[in-house]
């Protein structure tokens, strides 16, 4: 609606978390946004509202959709749980055997795993690197192959902010011959129809949403920092004002660059929530999802300063937020405030996107009192 009042649907049960989104409005928190949760891959909640501009003059629409920043990590780790699933990769493997150039600086014995755990080493570039390079998969990716790892991988965590994806990405193209937007589109959201993209087509430009930065001294990389956190924060520094250009929507960024919304984020990972089914396909088996919370390293993260349970591409339940069922959850989120939960025990998905951002890199009180409502009214808390 042209006044941008909340639309969508929820479930009776379920009624505490438009409550919830629309006090989100109400008290300024968002501008525009969405949520959506699902049930043994039933959709229950699906939710939005508010305005996709600033200036308030777009209304947020059904097929609204937005950048959500790292959310987009979890498709990229999707992609590679779906091959290993496949026998066609070994998270346990060397990343060389797959991608031979990168044992270049004694990385030979770093694993896919670690690349998975943000725990390789590689959370950013040591020689300059541009916001247009982001733009260039073979620059990026060449460079990484190149560089010598800034902690011994493995050891500890170090939040790969940008870098996570190119590096799966690689491992991901080597192995399929596919870049890693053209696999998941032709592997993951085609076949359920689900409105997410690593490379926006030009085609769908006019949907998206307006990112609005935080607010002055809250963005990602404010304030004093180790080398590490210098080198995977500003190099290149994150601009906002990016993600309403061309270049940016149509480049394969896969740790940062995904275009969607709640609903998208959601449904395709009803995959994980619901033992490898989602709308009536299998697309992995049980084992294989429950492969992502196989704890890989926590302690503290030496880019994020915070305390890090990561599994294979997920965070897991018992580190950054509290979940209900922490042993068979896992999350991520994105910069400014967007979330994906994944409960395999409820099997449950929530996700939450939004254009107002907050100065978070993992999720935000937004979208943790959305969940909250979706959790009291399933009597999970």
């Amino acid at each position: 609606m042209a006044d941008g009042s909340v639309q969508g649907f929820t479930q009776d049960r379920y009624a505490p978390v438009r409550e919830a989104f629309e006090e989100n409005f109400a008290s300024g928190a968002d501008v525009g946004a969405c949520f959506c949760a699902t049930l043994e891959g039933e959709t229950v909640v699906d939710l939005w509202g508010g305005f996709a501009d600033a200036a308030k003059t777009r209304p947020w629409e059904k097929d609204t959709i937005v950048n959500v920043y790292s959310t987009t990590k979890t498709m990229t780790a999707l992609c590679a749980l779906l091959l290993a699933d496949r026998g066609e990769l070994d998270f346990g493997a060397p990343v060389a055997r797959y991608w031979p150039e990168f044992a270049a600086n004694g990385k030979e014995a770093v694993k896919v795993s670690h690349l998975m755990s943000h725990s390789a080493g590689l959370s950013g570039w040591t020689e300059e690197v541009t916001t247009e390079d982001l733009y260039d998969w073979q620059k990026v990716t060449a460079l990484l192959a190149a560089q010598a790892p800034l902690w011994t991988p493995g050891t500890a965590a170090g939040y790969h902010a940008i870098t996570q994806g190119y590096l799966v990405g690689e491992v991901v193209r080597r192995i399929t011959g596919k870049s890693l937007g053209t696999f998941f589109r032709e592997e993951i959201a085609e076949p359920l129809g689900a409105d997410f993209h690593i490379g926006l087509p030009t085609s769908e430009d006019g949907r998206v949403a307006e990112l609005i930065p935080p607010p002055p001294g809250q963005a990602a990389g404010d304030g004093q920092q180790t080398r590490i956190q210098a080198v995977s924060f500003n190099n290149p520094s994150v601009d906002v004002s990016a993600t309403r250009t061309r270049g940016w929507r149509g480049a394969e960024i896969p740790a940062a660059g995904g275009t969607g919304n709640a609903r998208s984020v959601a449904e395709i990972h009803t995959i994980l929530a619901n033992g490898g089914m989602a709308r009536g396909k299998r697309f992995m088996s049980e084992a294989g999802c429950r492969k992502a919370l196989e704890l890989q390293i926590e302690g503290q993260d030496l880019v994020l300063t915070t305390p890090a349970r990561f599994g294979m591409g997920f965070g897991l339940g018992g580190g950054m937020i509290p979940l209900p069922n922490p042993a068979d959850s896992m999350f991520w989120g994105g910069y400014g405030g967007s979330l994906v939960i994944i409960d395999m025990k409820a099997r449950t998905t929530l996700a939450y996107a939004m254009n107002k951002m907050a100065g978070t890199t993992t999720g935000d009180l937004r979208a943790l009192g959305l969940a909250m409502g979706f959790w009291g009214a399933l009597g999970v808390i």
